[in-house]
């Protein structure tokens, strides 16, 4: 993974010290709350109901052991001793006190992690596929252009108060682990007719308040041009973006207001004018790739056949493996799924235990890199199939062997009104809810690859636009109910879900989903998918029977 140099290091530091004189200032009452607002926003920090919230950045998923053992002794030291993964790969803390802040941004910093451009309309985290370097479908790892995007784009002069945020998504392969199509800039690296490699570019997708799925805008961008054709996409879009609402300020309203062949033509005549000067030379593109190696990898770890007797042997294990277990690219080794879905646990929480616990895994069995996913799952990524069996029986004692992943169980949920202020309405304890229905393991997996997504106000954190079943918390008069959508995706068949009817009022939330399964489990052809057969009949059988009492 990438390591800091010196001029990283010291940038961070210098941040982190800044960020003490403001919040200083700003207890002594020398800084407004309207003053102190944009800097600590900067800095990741939020206000929630209850209190601060830090975010704090983890680019494109990767941490090391190290950084995961800090993030443990953070939270039992500063907070309430657990955080929670987001779609975006970063960890919050809930419960910071405000005050203490500038040493929890000290403390990450000795291990080169920090929160600069994790809120406020800027170019946010730049997210990827956690298979990325492991997947053996893939054209190229895109890890390298995302720290190049990142180096590019940290205290970046120019787009430091854009109209709205702005995030960046980066795959390397056909299959889109990262919801690149959502995202206000989707990057896919693809071959053109000559084999060479580049870039497919899309713009304007994105969530919320008005869900659009992105626009190819260039088919085939070549390597050293990617950091000026981004540049000249931000500069236009600073320029159009709208800043008297920010529910249109998103570039996806710029996009749709204007046209994207408008949008297109200003994009390519921006970047004539700016090309040769951020044009990236082989030499700097060799430098990031060089953090990114191959492993030496144990090539005699194919041949070994515990892997094979245990499967066979143990039931549990054996059912672990099928649902979160996955080949590597390279033979004898797997990539093992740590489900943050455990029953009874909020969805992408994990204690400072377990934090403890997944650092000595990954030093143990995967050469001391840990990922995150979108779904606010972790991963371990270079596992010696051999060491799978020791592996989860580790995981399994502290709560961390959960099979469900791509089952309706893991699901994707925000926090809600239990810590958001932003929230309209609760999703936690239903998830909870959901969970104790659906508690049958067997059940789930004949079910199939369902994903439940589940937010708790417009602003979509839980990505419940593109759900397989979406669900969308809303206030009516100081009452909670739900509106529901079905067939949305966020993968490489992306779509936006389509309304199933008027919203659900809150005690019938986990009757509804269980009215959905029911209603698939008729119309399924054998072994078909819940999205399949959602897009194969359409909604109106499922509207049909959820809304024949009413």
């Amino acid at each position: 993974m990438y390591q800091y140099d010196n001029y990283d290091q010291a940038m961070v530091d210098q941040r982190v010290a800044q960020y003490r004189d403001q919040t200083r200032r700003y207890l002594a009452g020398e800084l407004t709350e309207e003053q102190f607002r944009p800097l600590r926003l900067m800095n990741g920090l939020y206000v929630q109901i209850h209190a601060p919230m830090l975010r704090v950045a983890v680019p494109y998923g990767l941490m090391s052991s190290k950084q995961v053992r800090k993030m443990a002794d953070v939270s039992r030291r500063y907070d309430k001793g657990y955080v929670h993964f987001t779609t975006r790969t970063n960890f919050q803390l809930n419960w910071p006190a405000l005050e203490t802040v500038p040493d929890i941004l000290a403390e990450l910093a000795s291990v080169q992690m920090h929160a600069i451009q994790s809120s406020g309309n800027c170019i946010r985290n730049t997210t990827s596929d956690q298979l990325a370097g492991v997947h053996a479908g893939e054209i190229e790892d895109p890890r390298p252009w995302c720290e190049i995007i990142r180096q590019w784009s940290t205290f970046h002069p120019e787009f430091a108060y854009l109209p709205r945020k702005f995030k960046i998504a980066v795959i390397g392969s056909e299959e889109d682990r990262a919801a690149t199509q959502l995202h206000d800039i989707g990057l896919h690296l693809v071959k053109n007719h000559e084999g060479e490699v580049g870039f497919e570019v899309l713009v304007g997708g994105g969530l919320g308040r008005t869900p659009i799925v992105g626009t190819q805008i260039r088919p085939f961008l070549e390597k050293k041009d990617l950091l000026s054709y981004l540049e000249a996409i931000l500069r236009v879009y600073n320029r159009l973006g709208r800043r008297d609402n920010k529910y249109k300020a998103r570039i996806k309203i710029t996009v749709r207001e204007h046209g994207i062949n408008h949008i297109r033509e200003l994009v390519e005549a921006e970047w004539v004018q700016i090309r040769e000067q951020l044009e990236l030379d082989s030499k700097e593109i060799e430098r990031v790739k060089s953090h990114f190696i191959e492993p030496d990898y144990d090539a005699t770890a194919a041949a070994d056949e515990s892997f094979v007797t245990t499967l066979a042997e143990d039931t549990a294990f054996a059912r672990w493996v099928k649902q979160n277990v996955i080949d590597h690219k390279v033979a004898g080794y797997k990539v093992a799924y740590i489900s943050l879905k455990a029953p009874g646990v909020p969805p992408g929480d994990i204690s400072a235990d377990q934090l403890d616990l997944v650092a000595d895994l990954a030093d143990e069995f995967s050469l001391g890199e840990i990922r995150a996913s979108h779904n606010q799952n972790l991963l371990l990524s270079d596992i010696k199939q051999g060491d799978l069996y020791a592996l989860w029986l580790r995981l399994q004692a502290e709560g961390l062997a959960t099979a469900n992943i791509n089952t309706l169980n893991d699901m994707i949920c925000c926090p809600g009104l239990d810590f958001c202020g932003l929230a309209n309405a609760t999703s936690i304890p239903l998830a909870k809810e959901i969970n104790e229905r659906f508690d049958d393991l067997d059940y789930l997996y004949d079910l199939g690859d369902i994903k439940i997504k589940m937010s708790g106000c417009m602003n979509g954190c839980a990505h419940q636009s593109v759900g397989h079943i979406g669900i969308l918390g809303v206030d009516k008069k100081g009452e909670e109910w739900y509106q529901f959508t079905l067939g949305g995706s966020s993968e490489a068949d992306a779509a936006i879900g389509q309304r199933l009817g008027r919203a659900i009022p809150k005690d019938q939330v986990v009757d509804t989903v269980a009215t959905l399964i029911d209603v698939f489990k008729e119309l399924r052809h054998e072994d078909e998918l819940f999205l399949a057969t959602v897009r194969r009949v359409g909604v109106d059988p499922f509207k049909e029977r959820v809304y024949a009492d009413n």
